[in-house]
């Protein structure tokens, strides 16, 4: 009986976790429309073509070495060669062991959960360099990001490994993100940085005397449905991280981080509609998306210990900096289309440091360590490769490609022809 009631534990607990999994997949279907909506359409197919493929890399390039990096030592500890072939190992040992009391779900369903989380740390590049990169640089980047960059500080955090064999993050100083609001949202934004600014800004967006000329995107109802899908879709990305269903205190558990991952997200569209109004006179619904969107960065890192108000304050400073942030880098010529540094670097840092606000366990000091080691590694680590594919293949279209568009250029279709043939 005993064995039975476990078994049914084991299948819920694995069930749940697929299923989140699959929101958190979903979620690239939210940087698409978001990101779609919020360039020009002469750069549509090329972004969605980006969003594709990208995915489609990080599944593969994790499955094949970025997993074993980030779970079992990886290049620094025992080689590549040594690192478990994960898919295979993982059904294998799920298929010999059985229900053996000691796992909650199987490898299999926790390298599926695992991978889309590196897919959603590539996402956000993607937004970032939209519109002037290269699609042959961007996705060997990815690769690059996907196999290594992101596996690497993984493994200093959720992997428990030693940064470099000298400190561990967690034992020695308490640094907690609950589900990714450093490792996974400011790994991303810190990527991203790195290929701007050795892209630049796009033409025609700053002046010679220092004037800011925003440009628009083609089609804000796409961007926010993307805005509504990733909203849902972070019921998955925090929710999932509880690990488990099965059990009284589990279910709470998994209760009470939807209802702060939801009451972040309102906070921070309230908090960014409210000073947009204040700045601008008018009610910015790209500010209010990227609001909603920071204030699910925002609660990340910790939306379980929050009581909901709380949730609800974390998500509005998170709100609140988004909005400050895009107008500074706008005023520093950081030229970033959907504004992903903001949402998931600038806010993603507060996440991680809001966290001992309500969880005792955590410190001011180890959050701070923990915020360095992921940025400076992901930004070095990232601004060394965009380097090395400059000079490879170069980042950059040219400035002709860049006014005709990317659709035409990279991928020979154009996502509204009608509206650009005469046809």
């Amino acid at each position: 009986m005993e064995n039975n009631i476990f078994q049914l534990q084991y299948a819920m607990d694995t069930f749940y976790f697929l299923v989140c999994g699959a929101l958190v997949m979903w979620m690239a279907a939210g940087f698409s429309m978001l990101e779609a909506g919020l360039v020009r359409s002469k750069n549509t197919t090329e972004i969605l073509t980006k969003n594709v493929m990208l995915f489609a890399i990080a599944c593969t390039a994790y499955m094949v070495c970025g997993y074993a990096i980030m779970y079992d030592g990886g290049i620094f500890l025992e080689g590549i060669a040594g690192g478990k072939t994960l898919v295979a190992d993982a059904l294998k040992a799920s298929a010999e062991n059985g229900f053996d009391g000691d796992s909650v779900y199987s490898g299999a369903s926790d390298f599926f959960f695992q991978v889309v989380f590196v897919a959603t740390a590539m996402s956000i590049v993607s937004g970032a360099v939209a519109e002037r990169m290269k699609l042959w640089a961007f996705l060997l980047f990815a690769v690059v990001m996907t196999a290594f960059i992101y596996p690497m500080e993984g493994a200093w955090t959720w992997g428990g490994q030693k940064v470099f064999g000298m400190f561990s993050l967690g034992d020695d100083y308490g640094f907690s993100d609950f589900a990714g609001s450093g490792i996974v949202h400011m790994a991303g934004a810190a990527a991203a940085l790195a290929g701007v600014l050795l892209l630049g800004p796009r033409k025609g967006k700053y002046g010679k005397n220092g004037e800011i000329h925003p440009i628009p995107g083609a089609n804000l109802p796409l961007a926010t449905l993307g805005t509504f899908i990733l909203w849902m879709g972070w019921f998955g990305f925090n929710g999932g991280s509880v690990l488990k269903l099965g059990d009284i205190a589990n279910s709470n558990a998994v209760a009470m981080v939807f209802l702060n991952t939801n009451a972040a997200a309102a906070g921070g569209a309230i908090a960014a509609l409210l000073i947009a109004r204040i700045l601008f006179g008018k009610a910015d619904l790209t500010m209010v998306l990227n609001g909603a969107l920071a204030g699910l960065v925002a609660i990340t890192a910790e939306p379980s210990t929050p009581t909901p108000l709380a949730a609800t304050l974390i998500g509005a400073v998170g709100g609140v900096l988004v909005v400050f942030s895009i107008v500074m880098l706008d005023k520093l010529k950081i030229d970033d289309p959907v504004g992903a540094i903001s949402v998931h670097g600038v806010v993603g840092m507060w996440g991680l440091m809001a966290v001992p606000l309500t969880n005792s366990g955590a410190t001011v000091g180890g959050q701070f360590i923990g915020l360095l080691t992921i940025f400076i590694w992901v930004f070095g680590a990232s601004f060394i490769a965009w380097l090395v594919i400059k000079a490879v293949m170069g980042l950059r279209v040219t400035e002709e490609e860049e006014y005709n568009g990317l659709d035409l250029v990279d991928c020979g279709m154009e996502a509204y022809p009608e509206f650009t043939t005469g046809k």
